[in-house]
């Protein structure tokens, strides 16, 4: 254990959680999260902070030629 309670383990985990959040990669089923209930809560948190998150900022779709728009507008800008 380390000062803070956490094992090296749970240090090298938390090392690699960004990698392992972003891969989407059946996270929950690391062999860490399998023993270590300080690990999986903190998952957990970060996953409901994640999908918080995401309700923050509705993502929309451009309108229908948004981006031919803007070329021509640009193109119309240079003659």
């Amino acid at each position: 254990m380390t000062e803070n309670g956490w094992s090296r383990s749970c240090e090298d985990f938390q090392a690699r959680l960004p990698d392992l959040v972003g891969s989407r990669r059946g996270i929950s089923l690391h062999p860490h999260l399998l023993t270590c209930a300080k690990c999986s809560a903190l998952l957990l948190d970060l996953q409901t902070i994640a999908d918080a998150a995401k309700e923050l900022l509705p993502i929309e779709q451009p309108k229908e030629g948004l981006w031919e728009r803007i070329d021509l507008a640009i193109r119309e800008q240079r003659e």
